[in-house]
């Protein structure tokens, strides 16, 4: 049989490149959602920055909040634990 070890080692090897996948996902998420509400301001001083575009840009910049304070902190924490037991 193959040393138990080894198969920990696959085991965690496998947990820290998918959790490697998530963060730049995650960090391509955030540029897109940072280039959409620059977008979206630009367009709403083009037009006299109408009510409907104010609107989406502040639930847009809510929802990154959000996100941010639970997701990322919780992302963060176990990346960060992992960087300690590495």
């Amino acid at each position: 049989m193959a040393d138990p070890r080894i198969r920990q080692i696959k085991i965690k090897t496998g947990v820290v490149k998918r959790l490697v996948k998530e963060k730049v996902m995650y960090v391509k998420e955030t540029r897109q959602q940072e280039e959409k509400i620059e977008r979206l301001k630009a367009e709403a001083c083009d037009e006299e920055a109408d009510s409907e575009a104010k609107y989406v840009i502040k639930k847009q910049e809510t929802e990154e909040d959000l996100a941010e304070a639970e997701e990322y902190k919780e992302a963060r924490t176990v990346l960060d634990s992992v960087k300690l037991e590495g």
